[in-house]
């Protein structure tokens, strides 16, 4: 084992990566080796972190706040495709894409503070440690086999049981009161339907009493109902 001596600071950075399931029951040199020449990154709501394209040097760990991945469609509407909160890694990814750019922008939803971690130190650490390695294919991995799943339910779903498959997925997360982490514009392009459907769909199931509220507060007052319209999205593995 080799002992790394970390600024208090990026001791610190190193604590909140450990906690992470990536490096679960890994050797803390792990961690340490990982934030060796870190920076800290601080932005407020709505500056962007790293733009699409841009020459993908570092990935982040996000410390306080909550930050964004997304795009612009062609005719100009937002997709946003994740949201990162504390002690998640954003972009890890893209440190081991042929063309070295970011596929997305990255925007701070709020105003956010995040560690930059270099991405030679990220290869390193593969070579180093094969076990973190197989666990980040494993990781990767899986976020495509998300995707065709996401793909396929898109391009064969209607538009209630997309939104009801959505809505189902916070209930587990956040009980009855939901909040959105997307305005609805977002969630329709998210959800590959017009902003129009998504609020009439909203309003519709308002008024028979499955949901009710506003914006990006909402309650499920029946959640067998949209269970019911999200079952086709639940695959057996």
């Amino acid at each position: 084992m080799t002992n790394i001596n970390l600024s208090e600071p990026l001791a610190a950075a190193a604590a909140l990566l450990e906690k992470y399931p990536l490096l679960s029951g890994l050797p803390a040199d792990v961690a340490a080796h990982l934030v060796r020449d870190a920076s800290a990154l601080r932005a407020t709501a709505g500056q962007v972190l790293f733009g699409e394209g841009d020459e993908a040097r570092h990935y982040l760990l996000v410390a306080a706040g909550q930050a964004e991945v997304m795009r612009y469609s062609y005719n100009g509407d937002e997709r946003v495709f994740r949201v990162f909160e504390p002690g998640q890694l954003m972009a890890e990814a893209a440190m081991f894409m042929p063309h070295g750019r970011y596929p997305m922008q990255a925007r701070a939803r709020s105003d956010v503070q995040c560690w930059r971690l270099c991405r030679h130190r990220l290869h390193e650490a593969c070579r180093r440690w094969p076990d973190l390695a197989l666990r980040l294919l494993a990781g990767l991995s899986k976020a495509v086999y998300d995707q065709v799943n996401q793909v396929d339910w898109i391009t064969s779903s209607s538009a209630a049981e997309r939104l009801a498959n959505y809505l189902m997925g916070l209930h587990e997360r956040q009980g009855a009161a939901l909040t959105l982490p997307l305005n609805q514009r977002q969630l329709a392009a998210h959800l590959g339907i017009r902003a129009e459907t998504l609020s009439r769909l909203l309003n519709d199931w308002q008024s028979q009493g499955y949901i009710s509220g506003k914006r990006c507060q909402w309650v499920v007052h029946d959640p067998a109902h949209l269970a019911g319209l999200s079952v086709t999205a639940r695959r057996p593995f």
